[in-house]
């Protein structure tokens, strides 16, 4: 048996991510006990910083854009001047040609030449004379939308190096909360005289922590900690105790001890299924296949360090290139000079993999000649200039909207549910592709569920149409006060 502690700690809050150190903030402004517990070894979850000889790199690019009140003024209270405003510029590469994304129609047909805009063009006519069933797959909603040829040109071979899979087996849900539609039927009228050019784009500017997204949550867990709960580092969670439809402790491992902890309450957003795997007694064999049936799409990054202090202006650039291994690239002195020492930059090129796989196995030093290679291959890249470079790999990036995948979250939904002082919230802890915000959100209306008994609808969240960034918000959505 595992050392134990009968003294309840309060609410145990399971990962110190952007989710699960805001679930803890609203603990200290209700005057609430409780502890912090990560396996990592910093906080942030994907949102951290890493920082290697001087150069800060984000895993992934975070923009720190809201519509929500409450998650805005908390950034603004723990950056204060270090929230800097930056302006957005990212592009596509296809076909050795960079377009703007998100993508705009007058782009499109400009770039790609009167030949191939026509056969697009006669695609998408012919996709908006179609039938209009329900889409059910990635492919399905955007041939729907764009026509096939587009979907060919920009959507399918990026899509399939993130998830791994055919667009013809990821849910359209993916797509209805990424991408932004536009018309080409409005820019070809645009391009012939007989319609006022107005392309409406997502926002053009952003904000962003100085030293990247990792001192946000650095300044938060700080914040945390002074109003009395602890965030315990290297603790990973081994399992959860319940009995009657309660948890009442759970056990960690630091190092190589266990120990057992009494807590009033557990608010999580670990994996789902690491989640179910954790319950003792074992959840019912129905809901443990469920869990095991959900996947994850894992990732490496390769940061290679360059003397070129100018590699191009993009903050992050997507490679529809299907000759090209790495999906993306971020440019961090694009996104704060305070990421990279002066006179060079630092470039993070990303590889979409599986845990074991063989970009997941490959030594550092193969993987930053690959990054190097990739990158100079279409032209991004000097590589004498390179110095440096190291890979780091992030497990469990993006939760997998594959054809089980919802069948499977309302098994394990409608089975956690059945617990009383047991709530779930954030990407990994819905399963759900959610932005960062919408993260912290759904972390807010969980715990404020679970501390004030109210019942905030939070898988609700970046499912409705008030939450994406273009959409109108919801009257109401966003005026909830976290001080008790």
């Amino acid at each position: 048996m595992p050392d134990r502690d009968r003294t309840s700690i309060g609410t145990a809050v399971l990962g110190a991510g952007p989710a699960g150190l805001t679930a803890a903030y609203v603990l200290t402004q209700r005057g609430e006990r409780g502890v912090v517990l990560e396996a990592d070894d910093q906080v942030g979850g994907i949102s951290k910083t890493v920082e290697v000889d001087g150069y800060r790199f984000d895993l992934g690019g975070h923009r720190f854009f809201t519509k929500l009140a409450p998650v805005e003024k908390l950034w603004e209270d723990a950056m204060g001047d270090e929230f800097l405003t930056r302006p957005r510029m990212s592009r596509i590469y296809y076909d050795g040609k960079y377009f703007d994304y998100p993508l705009t129609a007058k782009d499109v047909v400009g770039r790609l030449g009167l030949w191939e805009s026509t056969r697009c063009a006669l695609s998408y006519l012919a996709a908006q004379l179609g039938p209009r069933d329900e889409a059910e797959t990635f492919e399905e909603w955007v041939t729907q939308r764009f026509g096939r040829r587009l979907y060919k040109a920009f959507f399918e071979t990026y899509t399939e190096k993130v998830w791994g899979i055919p667009g013809s087996e990821i849910r359209s849900l993916w797509a209805a909360q990424r991408i932004k539609n536009f018309s080409l039927f409005q820019a070809v009228l645009t391009l012939l005289g007989l319609q006022r050019d107005h392309v409406t784009t997502l926002i053009e500017e952003f904000r962003y922590p100085r030293l990247g997204p990792g001192q946000m949550w650095e300044v938060i867990a700080k914040q945390v900690e002074e109003s009395g709960i602890p965030v315990k580092l290297g603790q990973p969670v081994t399992s959860l105790r319940h009995r009657d439809g309660l948890v009442h402790s759970v056990v960690t491992r630091d190092g190589d001890a266990e120990r057992w902890l009494s807590v009033d309450g557990v608010v999580t957003s670990l994996a789902l299924a690491d989640l179910v795997s954790m319950l003792e007694p074992a959840a019912p064999p129905h809901v443990v296949e469920a869990a095991r049936g959900l996947r994850y799409r894992d990732f490496c990054l390769v940061a290679l360090m360059t003397s070129e202090e100018d590699a191009f202006p993009d903050n992050w650039i997507y490679l529809h290139d299907p000759e090209t291994r790495a999906g993306r690239v971020q440019n961090y002195g694009a996104w704060s000079e305070g990421l990279v020492r002066p006179g060079s930059t630092c470039l993070g090129v990303e590889y979409f993999c599986f845990e074991g796989d063989e970009v997941w196995e490959m030594p550092d030093e193969e993987a930053v000649a690959m990054a190097t290679e990739d990158l100079e291959a279409i032209g991004l890249l000097d590589p004498s200039q390179v110095f440096n470079g190291v890979k780091v790999r992030v497990p469990k990036a993006y939760p997998m909207y594959d054809s089980g995948y919802r069948e499977a979250v309302a098994e394990i939904r409608g089975y956690l549910e059945s617990f009383e002082n047991l709530v779930t919230f954030g990407r990994n802890g819905l399963h759900r592709y959610n932005n960062q915000d919408h993260s912290m959100w759904t972390a807010i209306l969980a715990t404020v569920n679970q501390t004030d008994g109210t019942s905030h609808d939070v898988w609700s969240v970046n499912h409705k149409a008030e939450y994406l960034e273009e959409g109108p918000l919801a009257e109401g959505l966003a005026d909830l006060d976290l001080v008790a």
